[in-house]
């Protein structure tokens, strides 16, 4: 699990692991909910290409990857129950919240807006995956570590298709995506510092 080529501007310390490990179960829940989530999100976006045509394999990566959360939210949920947790049936990430605010709205087709979904798809698919790293390493639990060392692969997949897939829109030459790209990795840094500190995927890291 190497994050030395990781574009993200911050790095999680290894002392975010043990702050989140004091109640294994609301982490898990958390998680839970991030899969869910994510695998609407992908659905949501197979019936958001571009008109008049998907580009290539659109629809194929998009169904491929939901059908991934869902096995990764199986697999969640299955060590949720076993520690004795409740899987709660609201969830609330401001996080992912604040990086949807960067999508840009507009009318018909808004490929800038489609560009950026798949971005902020990106992020979080990132930001998820190199927090699985360092929980694999720091977390001091072997089932844990053992499910977010599996999971690593293939969300480090899905960030790589997500923006692979921006390149694909029409107008969308590699100057224009990376400068986007850019901009998108500078403003997740400052969301994630603003996070509140809490037992998620996706919280603050607490004051030393």
């Amino acid at each position: 699990m190497d994050q030395v080529d990781s574009p993200l501007r911050s790095a999680t310390p290894p002392a975010w692991a043990a702050g989140v490990m004091r109640d294994p179960p609301a982490l898990l829940n958390d998680h839970a909910h991030l899969e869910k989530k994510a695998a609407a999100n992908a659905l949501d976006m197979m019936q958001r290409w571009p008109e008049p045509a998907p580009p290539h394999r659109w629809v194929q990566f998009m169904t491929a990857v939901s059908r991934d959360e869902v096995e990764h939210l199986g697999a969640v949920l299955k060590l949720l129950h076993q520690r004795g947790g409740t899987f709660t049936k609201s969830h609330r990430n401001p996080y992912a919240k604040a990086l949807r605010q960067l999508v840009r709205p507009g009318p018909g087709r808004n490929l800038a807006g489609i560009m950026d979904r798949l971005m902020v798809s990106a992020l979080i698919e990132l930001r998820s995956c190199e927090r699985f790293a360092v929980l694999a390493e720091h977390c001091g639990d072997q089932p844990l570590a053992k499910l977010y060392h599996g999971l690593w692969a293939s969300e480090h997949g899905h960030y790589q298709t997500f923006l692979a897939m921006a390149r694909t829109l029409p107008g969308a030459d590699d100057e224009k995506v990376d400068a986007r790209w850019g901009q998108m990795l500078d403003a997740e840094a400052a969301i994630l510092a603003e996070q509140p500190v809490y037992c998620g995927m996706h919280s603050g890291v607490a004051d030393e």
